[in-house]
């Protein structure tokens, strides 16, 4: 009974660590958010002022040689495909930093019409990049397929993006477990599938890690409870996904597991576009 009253305060220890510090990751965020847009602006600005540069070199080509010419043209090309690059990434990262803020300020239980796909990819590599942040060694092939036509739809996606990401770090954590057991000849993979079906959008995380035991199935709701080392999991997780799904989007969590195979998770939110 002492032990666990431990392991209860270390858990409830780490779940304040983690409230801590996505308070800070909100204030990074917005502070990055202003250099970003002036990065893209000016790229912007930039690719434009090239635009008039090439009509300038175009109106005296006669005073330039054919050599002259062709590097002038190359450097321009260059510099337009770098802008591109800057402006395209830019623009990624401004859309991850709206998301982290969303999910750390966004109002309570409300609804917004959200990009279910754009939604579920951002945090699926948010995932990824988090573990490959606290292990360089860490890779995995994920593969994606999301169903194009999955129209905008009323979910609360502060609340939705943190499923995605909590089933995300598990699948992360069981195939980088099992590699780590397993070794050379495994490859660790996460497939991940949109698609809607009888009014329902459909989101499936599912992995090739160990799977669970009939003990870990049976548990695996319950709060504090987890298979993970004290420090790497609270044991909230699961039960605040579920919750996520079946009582703030009225849809449903379910969950197939073969020890030794993989894990396989399947969101069901019924499709409200208003």
């Amino acid at each position: 009974m002492a032990q666990e009253i431990d392991d209860l305060k270390q858990r409830l220890k780490e779940q304040e660590k983690l409230a801590s510090l996505g308070m800070l990751t909100a204030g990074i965020a917005h502070e990055i958010q202003n250099p970003l847009n002036f990065v893209i602006n000016f790229s912007k600005m930039s690719d434009k002022l090239l635009t008039d540069l090439t009509e300038i070199v175009e109106d005296n080509e006669d005073k330039l040689s054919d050599e002259d010419r062709e590097e002038i043209a190359d450097i321009v090309t260059d510099l337009k495909e770098n802008m591109g690059k800057i402006v395209e990434h830019g623009e990624r990262a401004i859309s991850i930093i709206q998301g982290i803020l969303l999910v750390s300020r966004g109002k309570e239980n409300e609804f917004i019409p959200t990009d279910i796909n754009r939604l579920v990819k951002e945090y699926v590599w948010l995932s990824y990049h988090a573990m490959r942040a606290k292990d360089k060694s860490f890779n995995i092939s994920i593969h994606e397929s999301y169903q194009e036509d999955l129209p905008r739809m009323m979910v609360i996606p502060q609340d939705l993006s943190r499923a995605v990401l909590n089933l995300m770090n598990n699948a992360c954590y069981a195939v980088w477990k099992r590699s780590q057991d397993q070794g050379d000849g495994y490859q660790p993979t996460i497939d991940i599938n949109t698609s809607m079906a009888d009014g329902n959008a459909i989101i499936v995380i599912a992995d090739n890690g160990d799977g669970m035991t009939e003990e870990v199935k049976q548990r695996l709701f319950e709060n504090f409870f987890t298979t993970k080392p004290i420090g790497q999991g609270t044991g909230l997780g699961m039960g605040i996904t579920r919750d996520i799904v079946e009582n703030k989007h009225q849809g449903r969590l379910t969950f197939e597991s073969e020890e030794g195979t993989g894990t396989r998770f399947t969101i069901n939110i019924p499709i409200r576009t208003k």
